[in-house]
């Protein structure tokens, strides 16, 4: 298959497009490095370097070679600053990807899989979630992803796009030689990672006083390996009968974790000592997030690998250690 990735040097994206590779196919990447590395691009993709914006270069791009589907990554992922500048993510994660699908209409291009987000439940009734949950996000970067969630629904009846909208729980861990590391980082793992290292002097909990087990948030983290193989999963769906009406799935582990569970998972792992910080909370933040993800698995054959959370943060502490600068 020949995909177009958009976001293809980021983490997710970065660790979809080596996968893509290794199993012989061509890869594009259209990113604008805006919150990635050039170092961080796969060895064999073919790159472009654009912004969603950029209307022009996306039909260009995808007019230039028959692609298979597009894998779209790019995104601003924080969902704290999208409180503090909500304008920037309705700009960037819903109108830039709208800009992207007027260009796949434009050249006749019809399968997307879309990196979506468990935010766009907000705080849930009941857990774990499933994918016919109430959606109401607590926070402008889940809003900005559940609105092109909206899109694609509509461009699906009205245009015949055939989507895949994977809404991913928590995403952490490496596959060899590649893992996570953001620019600025402010995801947990990563940021306990480096206490660990020495890189920082502790770790900052925000808010101890959830309705939970020890006070602090829950989140289900998937590896990112499992999440890039349900990828390709979709894409192949999209191809099916059932692929006609548009997939909606949730990808997590359906096990969740206390950011005070993550931290002992860390200590365990590294053995090392991790400080502790508590601060207030952050706006947004909803106080448990836990996948049921029975859906993909019975549809699709979607199995995660790595369902341990010691083995998620062992393969990332692995990578830390020997490639994170």
């Amino acid at each position: 298959m020949n995909i177009l990735v958009t976001g293809g040097a980021g983490y997710i994206g970065g660790t979809l497009c080596r996968l893509l590779l290794a199993q012989g196919h061509s890869v594009t990447v259209y990113d604008s490095f805006c919150h990635s590395r050039r170092t961080a691009l796969a060895q064999g993709v073919t790159l472009v370097e654009g912004d969603l914006a950029d209307r022009a270069l996306l039909e260009k791009t995808l007019s230039g070679a028959p692609f298979d589907g597009v894998m779209h990554f790019a995104a601003l992922i924080e969902a704290g600053e999208s409180m503090q500048k909500p304008e920037i993510y309705f700009r960037n994660n819903t109108a830039g990807t709208l800009t992207l699908l007027e260009a796949m209409q434009a050249t006749g291009q019809n399968r997307i899989v879309f990196s979506s987000t468990a935010a766009c439940y907000g705080e849930p009734e009941k857990t774990p979630i499933l994918e016919d949950a109430k959606l109401a996000p607590t926070n402008a970067y889940g809003e900005s992803k559940l609105l092109v969630e909206h899109m694609l629904r509509w461009m699906n009846t009205q245009r015949g796009l055939r989507y895949a909208s994977l809404r991913y729980f928590n995403v952490a861990g490496a596959i060899d030689g590649y893992g996570e590391n953001h620019e600025p980082e402010s995801h947990l793992i990563p940021l306990i990672l480096d206490v660990a290292l020495g890189k920082r002097a502790q770790i900052k909990i925000f808010g101890q006083d959830y309705p939970t087990k020890d006070g602090t948030c829950i989140r289900d983290y998937i590896h990112v390996q499992d999440l890039a193989e349900a990828h390709l999963l979709a894409l192949a769906a999209l191809n099916t009968p059932e692929g006609a009406n548009g997939l909606v799935y949730n990808i997590g582990n359906g096990e969740g974790f206390t950011v005070l569970e993550v931290i002992e998972s860390v200590k365990r792992v590294t053995g090392r000592p991790i400080p502790v910080e508590v601060c207030d909370r952050r706006p947004g933040d909803p106080a448990v997030l836990v996948a049921g993800s029975e859906k993909i698995k019975r549809e699709l054959g979607w199995k995660p690998k790595f369902a341990e959370l010691d083995a998620i943060i062992a393969s990332a502490w692995k990578w830390h250690q020997r490639d994170a600068r």
